[in-house]
């Protein structure tokens, strides 16, 4: 027996209010970056525009409930793969090359526009999909049926992140990969597989590791990576000695970040010139006017954020809206690990923004299109009665 709530009392404001924090925190990073740098756009201006049209978005998907949501995942999954083989096809009049990578269309009027952005969503939805329909059909679980699970969930991610990767991004195809792992744990699939998969995985990436270090030539001889591929690994693990190449985004992070202390500089008292401070390193921006202080608040909304998701999804007695949560989750997570500990030093850089916060119309609206769902979930969750 269910007990359906009205509108208002279904409508997530919790999540709204952190999505308002993250909003302000932007606003003030961003207003801050680009008074400073040497641009001469109006990024939080757009930005803003950025956000209504996310809250669009989450206005148009709270309509779709489970099983409509089922019926489009498939349907959005193959709009992915065709806006991503188109990518790599088009001319370079809507598909410039912008970095050495043929990642966005230009459309008139907007902008750039990442369909890879989208694709992370969509794969979502797809594999949330599919290990449900999986589950339905299997009655007994066994080692076969668990291993074919995850050689679907292989194939399915794998589509995408070939094609992600001829762009090349490897930022995105970390993403898709960090997607595809979080689905697997929480799938269900035994670990007599698992383990003795990440274990040879684990083993591979060493030696790689190895071998970037001692034998670079080798790698670049047979599987093709660049040598500035090469350089970031290079000047992470020695920045200063790159400092005036591949490890100067980096040394200047580390710079503004440790020249933040405590409390910071104050806002708009920038004394440390950053190139785009506004995206990928809008964090090294909050670390120097706002120091320990103010980064921590940040990470705090993050914290908030992430928690509120997981409630959610341990809430729904759905399976397949607890897998879109998952798959929700470790996108989410998986950005700001990695764009925070690219700022301070703990990881390469990627080029991977931090949600919400840095400027950018396709990241911020694929991630409200990933937090729309969230939305959706909680709007169509029914409370089951005489259930804990």
């Amino acid at each position: 027996m269910t007990t359906e709530k009205n509108s208002t009392s279904r409508f997530d404001f919790n999540l709204v209010f952190i999505l308002f924090l993250l909003f302000i925190a932007s606003c003030i990073a961003i207003y801050s970056a680009q008074s400073t740098g040497q641009y001469g756009e109006n990024f939080l201006l757009k930005q803003i525009v950025w956000y209504c049209i996310g809250a669009v978005i989450i206005a148009v998907m709270m309509v779709f409930d489970s099983d409509q949501l089922k019926k489009l995942s498939w349907y959005l999954y193959g709009l992915g793969l065709l806006l991503l083989g188109f990518l790599l096809v088009a001319p370079s009049s809507i598909a410039p090359v912008i970095n050495g990578a043929k990642s966005w269309f230009r459309a008139p009027g907007i902008g750039s526009l990442q369909p890879s952005e989208f694709v992370k969503v969509f794969l979502i939805l797809a594999l949330a999909k599919l290990i449900t329909a999986h589950h339905e059909k299997t009655q007994f679980k066994t080692i076969q049926s668990d291993g074919w699970l995850l050689l679907k969930i292989g194939l399915i991610t794998g589509a995408p992140l070939l094609l992600v990767m001829q762009q090349p991004d490897l930022g995105t195809a970390l993403v898709l990969i960090a997607i595809m792992l979080g689905m697997i744990f929480i799938s269900g699939i035994t670990w007599k597989i698992l383990a003795p998969i990440f274990a040879l995985g684990t083993t591979l990436i060493s030696v790689i590791f190895y071998f970037v270090l001692v034998k670079p030539e080798l790698l670049e001889k047979y599987l093709g990576v660049k040598q500035y591929q090469f350089g970031r690994i290079y000047s992470w693990l020695d920045p200063y000695n790159y400092s005036s190449t591949s490890g100067y985004q980096l040394t200047r992070s580390l710079l503004a970040i440790g020249s933040g202390e405590t409390s910071g500089k104050g806002f708009g008292t920038r004394e440390v010139y950053l190139p785009e401070s506004h995206t990928d390193f809008i964090f090294s921006v909050i670390g120097e006017e706002f120091g320990f202080i103010g980064a921590s608040l940040v990470v705090s909304l993050f914290f908030l954020l992430i928690y509120h998701m997981t409630r959610v999804g341990m809430e729904t007695k759905n399976p397949f809206y607890t897998y879109i949560c998952v798959g929700v989750i470790s996108m989410i997570t998986f950005h700001v690990f990695q764009n925070i500990g690219m700022t301070i030093g703990v990881l390469p850089i990627t080029g991977i923004p931090l949600p919400f916060i840095s400027y950018g119309g396709s990241s911020l609206m694929g991630n409200m299109l990933a937090i729309s769902l969230i939305f959706s979930i909680r709007y169509h969750y029914k409370k089951y009665m005489f259930s804990e």
